[in-house]
């Protein structure tokens, strides 16, 4: 019989919890910016044809949605000193 390799396939669990508990230990992917040590999801509702447009354009840009969608709120959004919620 051949032994298992360590590599596991899409969302596929590992074969012990110890490896399973250790992986969410893991650094974020995502840690270039200060407010990555903080994200909260948003929900927009907007149509599928929009959803589409961006999609293709993150892909041909080489990105994700959520990043040019993150771009443009700090475009538009920008941090001001003084500002209160």
């Amino acid at each position: 019989m051949t032994a298992r390799t360590e590599k596991r396939g899409f969302a596929a669990r590992p074969g012990d919890a110890d490896s399973w508990i250790k992986a969410a230990d893991a650094p974020p992917a995502r840690s270039n910016s200060a407010s990555a040590a903080f994200t909260a999801r948003l929900t927009i509702d907007i149509t599928p044809e929009l959803r589409g447009r961006i999609k293709v354009a993150a892909f041909r840009r080489g990105v994700t949605a959520s990043d040019i969608l993150r771009d443009l709120l700090e475009r538009e959004f920008p941090d001001r000193q003084g500002d209160t919620p």
